[in-house]
């Protein structure tokens, strides 16, 4: 199948559109009285005691204790929690699930008033899954308690994003982390945001929220914002207003492409700085099956369900779908339903086994240089790959989104990344930002944007994928590579000749916190061990340890791409004509999309007509649906308790996989070695040699 035989069903350029009401309803009728603010002011105080995550490696209870840093929402709401079976009990399983694993006793420890929730730094990095503080929340709410978050440094800035979007208490305060003790009792003014150690009689002020977030937790959330702007957002026609050269000049790629979407175009140049937060358009909303449902019950609560059709809706059926179970299908019915009330079709609806939503969309025309893509799904980050800023975002952000068409967007500080020298032998993208992450070390990007700058034009599109992808891993609120010559030819072979916006670059007078280069020269083939992609090593030197394993899986939405496919064959048909014959492991492939998938069953001219599927399935291989499971710890591949896996997906994180198993992360060239090895190891291992003509993509 070729790129333009995927276009399945796109008509014309996508473009953000104006509001649409449905029949009948008049835009008179949207307006709303604003409700009474909650009472945040001065005085009312929250108390409690501390409830304290010590980090197991630092011998609590001893002076060397510390709070447990890196708690990642995988840890606060496992994959089998994110369900909901019905818009009218959204919340029942993530709360039943909060720190399932973690703290088994979490609920019933919060129910005795072990309110304030202690924690080390970058708390609740990881995944869009707005289900985590809303379970949390939820778990203090059925005991007529409110809860309050405190952790240390560069906090997840998604799970910051949705918690004061749902109203629930977070401050970041190392030093009132570092001074906490069990039994501790606090108590936190949501006036103020004052927080106080009442034991030890400590008060500390956290780290401010930008003015428009104060504003907006003030005023009683991101509900009740939505319905205060809806009525004149729906009168507003969007408009993009692009940077005039001598402004461009001073501007990084993102910058230029947040100013262009900007609602309030009277923001004075000068404002826009890392911290503020403003009202920026977007051109597509996309959400998967897991993180619709919320998304669904904001955009009801904001509009009434009936008043308007969402706005740059897209949902794609991705997460929980081939797991067989009820739970999950009554959850992907609640999006289909939505999808048929209001319209929603191919490609902006994406049925079970038309992909995963970061390979189909793109596929489908519907991502472009120069967007603003907010998905709720942190791997959005994967569109500035195409030059496009994609950031993840929560459910109620995507759903206020849906309604208004913008959402508030906060400016993180500017960060470069400059990839010069030479590619070496077997090195590809996850490679590249495995050794990136691994030079970042424990704080990782510092919640900054990422400009990717390709200096020597030879990072082919995959490998621009792969590494945008796990900006979200990087802990990056974005990564992009401004749109090329690369980009360009991209969509040219998708018969897309002329694109809507104007071709950007960062300006040469832009300014970055943080200024580095990477010489490819130095990066190696990779693998990553748990429980961090940035725990990576040399694959050579990781193959001298014979690491052996149960399952080796290649695809997903970091490396699920017909070339990433194409390469893994390479490797194995090479391999087999060698003599080897059979893969020493288990072996599942999960195209990036369904029409990767048909794809992959075509005869490959460089496989010597063979089809990339008959080289898998010649050595043992079997091809799966196009799907997130695996990744996530769902379906019949997760990993079972005390099994191993090599993968070409993008967490490791403790029971990511699957609960008791351990990750492992690399390239699909070394996924494919290592099946056919049976430990793990690059293809060197094979005694294959590298040759850019016979195994480059």
């Amino acid at each position: 199948m070729s790129d333009k035989e995927c276009l399945l069903a796109f008509k014309g350029m996508h473009t953000i559109e104006p509001a649409r009401l449905k029949p009948g309803v008049d835009p008179d009728s949207l307006t709303e009285a604003p409700g009474e603010a909650p009472a945040t002011g001065s005085g009312r105080l929250i108390t409690g005691t501390a409830l304290i995550f010590w980090d197991p490696m630092s011998l609590p209870g001893t002076r060397l204790a510390r709070k447990l840093d890196a708690i990642d929402t995988d840890q606060i709401t496992p994959a089998a929690d994110c369900v909901s079976e019905s818009l009218d009990t959204l919340d029942e399983r993530w709360k039943a699930g909060s720190f399932r694993h973690l703290m088994p006793g979490f609920r019933a420890r919060v129910h005795s008033g072990e309110t304030f929730i202690i924690a080390g730094d970058r708390f609740a990095i990881g995944s869009s899954r707005e289900m985590s503080p809303a379970g949390l929340k939820g778990v203090a709410e059925e005991a007529g308690l409110e809860m309050v978050v405190v952790c240390g440094a560069n906090m997840g800035d998604i799970f910051r994003r949705n918690a004061f979007n749902l109203g629930l208490h977070v401050v970041q305060s190392p030093e009132a982390v570092a001074d906490a003790r069990d039994g501790d009792a606090f108590s936190f003014d949501p006036g103020t945001r004052q927080l106080r150690n009442v034991t030890q009689d400590k008060t500390y002020t956290p780290v401010p929220l930008s003015a428009k977030e104060e504003e907006i937790r003030r005023s009683g959330g991101i509900f009740a914002a939505g319905r205060r702007e809806l009525a004149d957002s729906v009168r507003s026609r969007p408009s993009l207003d692009w940077a005039p050269p001598e402004l461009a000049e001073r501007m990084t790629t993102t910058e230029q492409i947040v100013w262009a979407h900007r609602v309030d175009k009277d923001l004075p140049p000068s404002e826009l700085r890392p911290g503020v937060t403003l009202r920026v358009y977007a051109d597509l909303l996309p959400a998967s099956d897991g993180t619709a449902p919320f998304a669904i019950h904001t955009f009801n609560q904001i509009t009434g369900g009936r008043t308007i059709f969402p706005r740059q809706a897209a949902i794609a059926n991705d997460h929980f779908v081939f797991t067989g179970a009820e739970a999950d299908d009554k959850q992907t019915a609640i999006g289909r339903a939505f999808a048929g009330l209001h319209g929603l079709e191919r490609p902006y609806y994406a049925t079970p086994g038309d992909g995963i939503f970061h390979f189909y969309f793109p596929e489908q025309g519907l991502i472009l240089p120069g967007q603003f893509v907010p998905g709720a799904d942190s791997h959005s980050r994967a569109y500035g790959a195409y030059g496009a800023v994609g950031i993840g975002v929560g459910s109620t952000t995507l759903g206020f989104g849906w309604s208004t068409g913008y959402i508030y967007f906060t400016l993180a500080a500017q960060r470069r990344v400059v990839f010069r020298g030479r590619l070496q032998p077997w090195v590809g993208g996850k490679d590249i930002v495995l050794e990136l992450l691994r030079r970042w070390g424990a704080k990782q990007s510092q919640g900054m944007s990422v400009e990717l700058v390709d200096a020597e034009r030879q990072l082919p599109m995959v490998y621009r994928n792969t590494i945008a992808n796990m900006m979200a891993e990087a802990e990056a609120l974005n990564g992009i590579f401004a749109a090329d010559d690369l980009t360009y030819e991209w969509y040219r072979g998708k018969g897309m000749t002329s694109l809507p916006y104007p071709e950007l670059a960062p300006g040469p007078a832009a300014t970055y916190a943080i200024d580095e280069t990477l010489d490819l020269s130095d990066v190696r083939p990779m693998i990553a061990k748990p429980f961090s992609p940035g725990n990576a090593f040399p694959a050579d030197e990781v193959a001298r340890e014979r690491i052996t394993f149960d399952k080796a899986m290649i695809g997903s939405c970091t490396n699920g791409s017909y070339d990433d496919l194409l390469q893994a064959a390479l490797v194995m048909r090479a391999a087999r004509e060698r003599g080897v014959k059979t893969v020493e492991r288990e072996l599942a492939v999960f195209p990036g999309s369904g029409g990767v998938g048909r794809q992959i069953e075509r005869a490959e001219k460089r496989l010597g007509g063979e089809s990339i599927a008959e080289v898998f399935r010649s050595v043992g291989g079997q091809i799966r649906q196009s799907w997130c499971g695996p990744c996530f710890g769902q379906g019949p591949d997760a990993l079972a308790p005390g099994q191993r896996a090599i993968t070409s997906f993008n967490r490791n994180w403790q029971n990511r996989m699957g609960y008791g198993g351990e990750g492992y992360l690399a390239s699909p060239a070394v996924v494919a070695a290592s099946a056919l090895v049976g430990y793990m190891a690059p293809p060197t291992e094979l005694g294959l040699e590298w040759n850019a003509e016979e195994y480059g993509v």
